[in-house]
């Protein structure tokens, strides 16, 4: 079996939760013996070492990155084959993120290749199959990582209508729509007929030696610089902090960091390599958030070690069970630097909370569980060949 798998980003810079879901992703087809193709969208953060690395491991067979073209030595090709049909084409926008020569390098790239699945993630890279045909066993799968609408209502131009419509239409494509959370499984049901796939964020259970290692970080919280989360984090060191204890230290990672000021008992780390050892010497994690959808990816892996976390209720979206797993949630400044606290404060509390974290998530985003699903769509034919 071949995979065409497309994702923009970096997976290796997993201190950002879509990336640790796209690497979670690529591991299961490692696991499962099956070839990668990859291709990405080259970047600042996303050049040829990192896919030079990803083929070392074993993650991919082939990577290739997208380039945007030089529209200053193609001035014309880029005015009649780019600017002019984007600007005559009435569909919104944003729902297409091809820069120029995107498309034509992508479908340079598989057009010798032929493979069983093409796996597009986010709905706004969907384009890149305009100028590919279809082969006649090949299935297309959307991972559509997050209900983009909701992300869309507050830019000026916004239409609730013609957004939702638009990204109902290039759902429509493909012939399965992968979701993350059963909220968007609800709300894309109700308008598609394709397959719809709850294909939750999956992580081995971290948790087991929650009691063997040192915990001399009292609070994680670790988080990228898109807008919803710049919004948060300012809300929760302008009002939530100043209500924290001064002995309790504070780690912060990620590129959130450089939106944080500086506090006597605040670590500030934008990039770290290894996640694994910094949850292992967490004691509790926070997610603050005020907008956004989808699945919070940190929430998951906070809960994967054991972690209660305190968290505002956008942090619970995506969870299948919104109380008794393991988070502790509120909207109010106040009581949620006194969930911190008491969790740093009262032994049993903790305990309790932490042994919850670990219960819901083996029950619900466990390895095991989250590759079964992903056996059934990959391997089904074979399973119904053997019966």
């Amino acid at each position: 079996m071949r995979i065409l798998y497309f994702y923009p980003e970096n997976p290796l810079m997993f201190t950002q939760g879509n990336n640790a879901r796209a690497l979670s992703l690529l591991r299961y087809f490692k696991s499962r013996n099956i070839k990668v193709d990859f291709v990405g969208e080259e970047s600042d953060d996303f050049k040829e070492d990192s896919i030079l690395e990803m083929k070392s491991i074993g993650l991919i067979a082939e990577g290739f990155l997208l380039k945007r073209g030089n529209r200053k030595s193609k001035r014309i090709k880029y005015l009649l084959t780019y600017s002019l049909p984007r600007k005559m084409n009435r569909s919104v926008k944003d729902f297409d993120r091809t820069k120029f020569e995107h498309k034509e390098q992508f479908a340079e790239i598989i057009e010798s290749r032929n493979y069983d699945y093409k796996i597009i993630s986010y709905a706004y890279w969907a384009s890149l199959l305009d100028n590919t045909k279809k082969g006649d066993n090949e299935k297309w799968i959307i991972d559509t990582h997050d209900f983009l609408t909701s992300q869309f209502q507050t830019n000026k131009k916004f239409s609730l209508s013609d957004y939702f419509q638009t990204e109902i239409s290039v759902l429509k494509k493909f012939d399965r729509v992968w979701v993350i959370s059963n909220e968007e499984k609800y709300v894309f049901s109700q308008f598609l007929d394709n397959q719809l796939d709850l294909i939750t964020h999956s992580l081995p259970n971290n948790a087991q030696d929650r009691h063997v290692n040192a915990k001399n970080i009292d609070v994680v919280y670790v988080a990228s610089e898109n807008e919803h989360n710049v919004k948060s984090a300012r809300w929760f060191f302008e009002n939530v902090y100043p209500n924290i204890k001064r002995d309790i230290k504070i780690t912060v990672i990620g590129k959130i960091a450089k939106y944080i000021p500086e506090f006597e008992n605040v670590e500030k780390i934008k990039f770290i390599e290894d996640l694994d050892g910094v949850y292992k010497k967490a004691k509790i994690a926070i997610c603050p958030m005020l907008s956004g959808t989808g699945l919070k990816i940190k929430v998951v892996e906070s809960l994967s070690y054991g972690l209660p976390v305190v968290c505002n209720e956008r942090g619970i979206d995506g969870l299948l069970n919104k109380t008794n797993n393991g988070c502790l949630v509120t909207n109010c400044p106040l009581e949620f630097a006194n969930y911190i606290n008491k969790l740093l404060q009262e032994e049993e509390f903790y305990e309790a909370k932490s042994l919850e974290a670990s219960k819901f998530f083996i029950e619900n985003f466990d390895i095991n569980s989250t590759h079964k699903v992903l056996d059934d769509i990959f391997f089904a034919d074979k399973k119904s060949h053997s019966l």
